[in-house]
């Protein structure tokens, strides 16, 4: 019984000696991608530090015949950013953004159109969303917005043209 329970500290021990060693060799790499998509330095430490609890809990399920140790921590850390972004950020300074901006053609009645593209917004699936905000908001190209979302350009620019054409039928229905 003892032997099993040694095993098992030990492997314990294995896996926080390797988590220490990856946090010691990425953080500072982790930190500046972080840094780089999220301008306040507090939410840059909350993401980074839960970058390598991600890391942790996720350590036994890696397989580096899959990808290698940096790949896998930089997709944990670009995901950790989207999640943030899609939590957070995107909400808030998407309306703030808009609510701000003039109405160059004044045709914002009242904001009723506002209030329509938000409620046409919230139909789409996440990935077309997402990519809208990311394109109209943020001013991201295709380009970007597929390597960023990792599908193929090709794939980016039919999933726009079917995020433009449910918008416009949301709009006008």
């Amino acid at each position: 019984m003892d032997g099993g329970r040694i095993r098992i500290i030990q492997k314990r021990g294995t896996a926080m000696a390797e988590a220490e060693e990856i946090y010691k060799q990425y953080y500072d790499k982790v930190y500046r991608y972080v840094r780089s998509k999220v301008s306040d330095p507090q939410e840059t430490e909350d993401l980074a530090a839960s970058v390598f609890v991600k890391v942790c809990q996720n350590l036994s399920r890696f397989d580096g015949q899959k990808a290698s140790v940096s790949t896998w921590v930089y997709t944990i850390t670009r995901n950790t950013v989207i999640d943030y972004f899609r939590k957070t950020k995107f909400q808030a300074q998407w309306q703030d953004g808009i609510a701000q901006e003039p109405d160059p053609a004044g045709q914002l009645p009242g904001g009723e159109l506002l209030e329509e593209l938000a409620a046409a917004l919230e139909q789409l699936g996440q990935r077309e969303r997402d990519l809208v905000i990311l394109h109209y908001y943020y001013n991201r190209t295709l380009k970007e917005i597929a390597a960023q979302m990792q599908i193929s350009y090709s794939s980016t620019k039919r999933l726009h043209e079917k995020a433009l054409a449910m918008l416009r039928k949301s709009l006008q229905g």
